[in-house]
């Protein structure tokens, strides 16, 4: 695992530092520096490195570029107008916006400083000549800020954990002189690599934080004052970075994997804690088995380099290191052939990698490597660290590029790449940044920068028919924010009428965003030629059906026999919007239709809150139920642990009239509803094709599961289990986790937590969710080649010293290193964290006690390399 950071960048300057910048203005450069045109591609490995690689200047490091044919970069900002840029983002007049983490990784001992060096700077290009030369300080004094989301009215919202503040420049100075704390819990300071990031504003207008268990739902008035923010919860999903399509939907990262995609937003999954599973959240679109990286030096300075299966022979990585920040091309300055495209930054092995994103023509999406050989551009040179990417206004994109030897956060570094830092020298050399323009060969000049800020309304909405996407959300963004119901006609008129459906896709959203879109409106983009418009059109009926609108209703279920499989799953999501006595029947029916979609099934789910047994019931009223959707519903209704729900999917377990397949299905979503989540790791079903179900899935660990009272001996059900055929075994485990009057079984445990350790566990809840739930999900199952499962671990329920070993030292396993957290984490939250992980998901473990925290992080001070398993079975001495 790596260092990576998200950005919204595109600016800079030129040449070198000793090119002398003043403090705020720079002496004008000659022209861009420019990389040289068909370097060697794909290139070969340089096998022969400085032992020290040395801090090149600009004019250096460019000449170690190599990049696809026809392809360039120039550079646009250097230091000193910038120094360790890791966000950045055009605001409307074309000015760019950076987050300088000064703060990380300083000195030989690579320590994150909590000092307030950080700041948000504002780079102007005064000239015109394409390069920023003005620099202008809009907000110091932060301590290791790390997102970034432009305002109107001269504000900005900052993540600075753990507290995301609202800054504002008052009098035009781009000099912010209010700040307000818009809420806490942002993060957690000092925790670089997992920590909330993001703050995407999305199509939906959900500002978006990756990482994080909550989002940001921005409501104006119109006024500068006007502007409220509402914190919205999240599932913790992504690490760093997030984008979108031209049609709206959000895609993110993860450490190993470049690209994952929600097709149903995480809101839908939040509104029914009960469910137990969240398909169509984060899907995987890249095989990684089908994706491969080409460095083009040796890159053993990475986390797990010591492993003989990280490096092929020459010394380069075969798979990502750190793969982060997903940019999916929405320009027209660059050859058509990436425009839908995804670009990722690899910066532990200094590239970025291009993916073709390739749409089944049915909505379903998957990610392959663009070349089968060969990258967007590798360097060769080791310093060069592309941390993010920004959508520019001139229809190109920059690369943020932090520039420094170090870029894996030091807390979580291994042993062997710790020594390798001190062996090249890699920690010397820092607070420098460059930001590099992509350009190709032919391609246009720089039109004239955008003057939005300036704008009227009106003339805002013409934007929203530019062919470049950061025209068309810059222009949304200020709309809503603007909240002017003057252009609410003009707005519609592009909805119904636009010739291209990217512009009425964001019609219908900036209306929705401005709360003014209307039933015609949302009837008549029920029925565009574009599955883009007719998806954005069911959430934009979203308001209507839950005031229970018939011609509303009439006309989204229309969508049930629609050939977009987006389409279809979305419907299946915004009828949970309908009211409560509305809504069991239509989607029934939509489960009925496609048994076989699991992202259709669980966004059906998502909305039966408190009515899945009586959804289960009238699925199985009628023939040719699927097992998918009846586990299912079976499982959200027994977590809920409602007595009559339980009791009604119990007896539909035990009727014997039901095929025996789908009894078998309800008993295995009862037991695993019981256990508190999905008890085990599902299948892909990729367009709903039948098969591929939770039957496929390999069984997770059984976990300790406190018994569910009810009020009756559930004679049928132990009938069932008395045998040992498949079903007779699976009733027998709904059984275990069941009690009753007069049940001949053992006491529950007891929660035998003083009032002190109860204190220590439900501030371990948060912990968990802003450090540990991103891998080990939020039921401690583990995400799937990622993580091991917490629920039910031998390590997570044995000796105390185990755990904490784990968390201050690391450990490494067959699925990977769990990274130490011994660093970002006191001993206080050590203890947290443990006594709420060793007493939740079905562990009965006793809890920690910072002491204990303390006394460990002492005793194994000494040690640099993560635990093996044969290691913790020894008692410390």
């Amino acid at each position: 695992m790596r260092f990576r950071t998200y950005a919204l960048a595109t600016a800079a300057l030129a040449l070198t530092v000793a090119m002398g910048f003043a403090a705020t203005k720079a002496a004008a450069p000659k022209g861009p520096l420019t990389s040289r045109l068909n370097q060697p591609w794909p290139a070969g490995v340089q096998k022969k490195q400085p032992k020290f690689p040395p801090a090149l200047s600009p004019a250096q490091e460019v000449k170690t570029f190599h990049m696809a044919p026809g392809y360039q970069v120039q550079l646009v900002a250097s230091e000193p107008l910038v120094s360790d840029p890791i966000v950045a983002e055009f605001d409307g007049d074309g000015r760019l916006w950076v987050i300088e983490m000064k703060g990380y990784a300083v000195g030989k001992a690579m320590v994150n400083m909590t000092e307030p060096v950080g700041d948000v700077v504002i780079l102007e290009d005064t000239n015109h000549d394409g390069v920023f030369d003005k620099r202008t300080v809009f907000a110091d004094k932060l301590v290791l800020p790390r997102a970034l989301k432009i305002l109107d009215h001269g504000c900005a919202l900052i993540g600075e954990p753990p507290n995301l503040i609202k800054a504002c420049d008052t009098n035009g100075d781009l000099v912010a002189d209010t700040r307000e704390i818009v809420t806490d819990g942002f993060g957690q300071l000092g925790n670089i690599e997992h920590s909330a990031n993001g703050l995407f504003w999305g199509m939906d207008n959900m500002i978006n934080v990756s990482e994080h268990n909550y989002n940001v739902l921005p409501h104006f008035d119109g006024t500068a004052e006007g502007g409220k923010f509402q914190i919205v919860p999240n599932l913790v999903r992504g690490q760093w970075g997030i984008t979108q399509n031209d049609g709206g939907l959000i895609f993110r990262n993860f450490n190993t994997d470049p690209l994952f995609v929600d097709y149903i937003p995480s809101k839908y999954f939040v509104r029914n804690p009960d469910v137990t599973r969240t398909r169509g959240l984060y899907e995987n679109l890249v095989d990684q088995e089908k994706s491969a990286v080409w460095p083009v030096r040796p890159t053993l300075g990475v986390n797990r380099g010591y492993r003989p299966e990280v490096p092929r022979p020459d010394g380069s990585a075969y798979y990502y290191q750190g793969v982060s920040w997903p940019m999916i091309y929405r320009g027209d300055a660059l050859p058509s052939e990436l425009y839908g495209n995804v670009f990722v930054v690899d910066s532990p092995t200094n590239l970025v990698h291009l993916l073709k994103m390739t749409d089944d023509g049915k909505g379903n999406l998957t990610g392959a490597d663009f070349w089968s050989k060969g990258e967007f551009l590798a360097s060769t040179d080791e310093r060069f660290r592309p941390v993010s990417l920004t959508p520019s206004w001139d229809g190109s994109f920059l690369i943020v590029d932090m520039y420094r030897g170090v870029s894996q956060d030091e807390p979580i570094q291994t042993d062997y790449l710790k020594n390798y830092i001190m062996q090249h020298k890699l920690w010397d050399g820092i607070h420098m940044g460059r930001i590099w323009r992509v350009i190709h060969t032919g391609m246009k000049p720089q039109a004239a920068p955008p003057h939005m800020i300036e704008e009227t309304p009106a003339q805002l909405v013409a934007h929203l028919s530019n062919p470049v996407g950061w025209w068309r959300d810059t222009a949304q963004q200020l709309l809503v924010q603007r909240n002017d119901k003057s252009v609410v006609p003009a707005l519609k008129q592009l909805a119904l009428t636009a010739p291209d459906a990217r512009t009425r896709v964001q019609a219908v959203y900036t209306l929705m965003g401005m709360a003014s879109l209307d039933a015609e409106t949302v009837i008549h983009a029920l029925e565009d030629s574009s599955a883009d418009v007719r998806n954005a059109a069911l959430r934009g009926a979203e308001p209507f059906l839950a005031r229970g609108d018939a011609a509303i209703l009439a006309a989204v279920q229309k969508k049930a026999d629609d050939a977009n499989w987006q389409v279809r799953r979305q419907l299946a999501a915004s009828l949970g919007e309908l009211p409560a006595a509305a809504r069991v029947a239509p989607v029934v029916a939509l489960l009925r239709k496609y048994p076989g979609d699991q992202i259709t099934v669980d966004a059906g789910v998502s909305g039966l809150k408190g009515q899945e047994a009586e959804a289960l019931t009238a699925l199985l009223a009628q023939p040719e139920a699927g097992a998918d959707a009846v586990e299912m519903l079976a499982g959200a209704a027994a977590k809920s642990r409602d007595v009559k729900q339980v009791q009604t999917v119990i007896a539909l377990a035990t009727e014997a009239k039901q095929p025996a397949p789908l009894r078998l299905a309800v008993l295995n979503g009862i037991a695993t509803g019981l256990a508190g989540g999905d008890a085990r790791r599902t299948a892909a079903v990729v367009g709903g094709k039948a098969g591929g179900g939770i039957s496929d899935a390999p069984a997770r660990p059984r976990v300790a599961v406190k018994p569910m009272a009810l009020p009756d001996k559930p004679d049928a059900l132990i009938a069932l289990a008395d045998g040992t055929t498949e079903i007779a075994i699976a009733a027998k485990a709904v059984v275990e986790d069941l009690a009753w009057p007069g049940k001949p079984v053992p006491p529950a445990p007891k929660n035998t937590r003083t009032a002190d350790e109860d204190v220590l566990f439900k501030a371990g809840a948060g912990v968990y969710a802003t450090n540990c739930a991103g891998c080990h999900q939020d039921q401690g199952q583990g995400a799937p080649h990622i993580a091991a499962a917490l629920a039910g671990s031998k390590l997570v329920n044995g000796r105390p010293d185990m755990t904490l070993r784990i968390l201050l030292n690391g450990k490494d396993g067959s699925i990977g290193e769990m990274p130490p957290l011994g660093q970002s984490l006191s001993d206080e939250q050590l203890a947290q964290v443990l006594t709420y992980v060793r007493g939740s998901f079905g562990n009965t473990a006793t809890p920690i006690h910072p002491g204990q925290a303390k006394e460990y992080r002492l005793l194994y001070a000494f040690r640099k390399k993560p635990w093996t398993d044969q290691e913790l079975q020894k008692q410390p001495r």
